[in-house]
């Protein structure tokens, strides 16, 4: 399930807003709530201390009744006398301090005042009181009420304005034209983001090489196949022109050896192709299996060659790789020492554990390579100058893609003693 990090973004700070707003706002009204109550005793407070004996409302002290209470009156001042109730809910034997009665008209909150053997109590209606706090705690509440909209707008404004960078990227990586990445620009972006651009940055320059080979193993392909395919296409004309049966059979040799060198190259082609997109998959082999299995295979093509070929390793090794293209490493080695070695030569398969590695050699009696010529051999379709005619050109660059996915590596040496080369393939054991 995809979700947009814009709007995740905005609707988790939003709710943050919110809830913070909320929280508050509830603290602020209970503060106002409780100041505007404060200040009310505070202003009960006062008055009883102003309070003298001829401002003070003698017809409540002597009704026993809140009859006569002006309904406007919000604070009243009132005589205790010494016995009995000033009024039918206000007792003369209240302490000093503050007090919330009940009457039948509603609650009251009291302040009593004693002082010289006389007491004051100032009084006024909960409701009241309760009406003004209430209105001094929104008034207070009213401003963050109406900010609260106007922060979240802006919320989302921000979110929009800090993420547009990565909506600028996306639509320039839309843009891209399939068959030519462009890098994408990192300027404006956010520090966060950066990283993951360099990545992407990286990932398009291994897609324009990648497309690169790609192009170029094309067009060498359909160079290298043009030319077997003429020769196929004049040896067919040659064919059809025989006169005899003896000429026909004659001309049938070279054709069959041109359909095998298609049919060799054709099958290098789509291994060279599998090895590109093939994920390893690792099994545990015996080694000494897999090079008898190789050099039987081989083994008719070398004597035709008058080639001998020896085989040498320990019987017990084993090795946790992928048998596909371990096996693509060594047979594309031992068919291009075949290939290369003179009729009546030799070739040494080896193969052995140093240290933490495998070592596999194939040693022939060929020409070797000339040390200018070894890194480039494993290019596709490269063929050293005089030897146009033993291969494709494809063999070394399979082994060589074979073994870089293996995590193995490959060298070439002429061999110190001698005419020959020297092909090694080191990989690290894996328990």
């Amino acid at each position: 399930m995809r979700c947009s990090l814009e709007r995740q973004l905005s609707v988790t700070l939003g709710l943050t807003v919110v809830l913070v707003g909320i929280a508050a706002g509830a603290i602020s009204f209970w503060l106002a709530y409780q100041d505007a109550q404060e200040f009310q005793d505070d202003t009960l407070r006062q008055i009883a201390a102003l309070a003298s004996n001829d401002v003070l409302h003698e017809a409540i002290h002597l009704s026993g009744s809140a009859a006569n209470i002006d309904p406007e009156v919000r604070v009243m001042v009132v005589k205790l006398p010494a016995t009995g109730k000033a009024l039918s809910w206000l007792s003369s034997d209240l302490q000093p301090g503050f007090h919330t009665l009940d009457s039948d008209t509603g609650a009251w909150r009291v302040y009593v005042r004693r002082s010289k053997g006389s007491a004051i109590a100032a009084v006024q209606a909960t409701q009241a009181r309760n009406e003004i706090a209430i209105h001094n705690a929104l008034h207070a509440l009213l401003p963050l009420m109406l900010l609260l909209p106007v922060v979240l707008w802006l919320v989302v404004r921000i979110v929009r304005k800090e993420l547009a960078p990565v909506h600028v990227l996306a639509q320039n990586l839309d843009a891209q034209e399939p068959g030519n990445p462009v890098t994408l620009p990192d300027k404006n972006v956010p520090d966060e983001i950066v990283p993951f651009v360099t990545s992407i940055n990286q990932l398009l320059e291994r897609i324009r090489q990648l497309l690169s080979e790609q192009r170029r193993f094309i067009a060498d392909a359909a160079h290298e196949l043009r030319t077997p395919l003429t020769a196929l296409s004049l040896q067919v004309q040659n064919l059809e022109r025989a006169d005899t049966l003896e000429a026909m059979r004659d001309r049938i040799v070279p054709l069959k050896e041109g359909i095998e060198r298609g049919r060799r190259m054709t099958e290098q082609l789509l291994s060279h192709a599998r090895n590109q997109i093939s994920t390893p998959v690792l099994e545990v082999i015996n080694l000494s299996k897999m090079m008898r299995e190789l050099v039987a295979d081989h083994l008719q093509l070398a004597e035709s060659k008058g080639i001998d070929i020896g085989l040498e390793g320990d019987e017990q090794l084993v090795l946790r790789t992928d048998p596909q293209m371990l096996r693509l490493v060594f047979k594309n080695a031992l068919s291009n020492a075949i290939a290369y070695t003179p009729p009546d030569g030799e070739i040494t398969v080896r193969f052995c554990e140093e240290g933490q590695d495998i070592i596999f050699e194939v040693i022939d009696s060929g020409p070797g390579i000339p040390e200018a010529e070894k890194d480039r051999v494993f290019a596709p379709f490269y063929r050293i100058a005089g030897t146009e005619g033993s291969g494709s050109g494809l063999g070394l660059s399979i082994a060589h893609d074979a073994a870089l996915r293996l995590g193995g590596a490959i060298s070439l040496e002429n061999r110190p003693s001698g005419a020959g080369l020297i092909f090694r393939y080191r990989q690290r054991l894996i328990a």
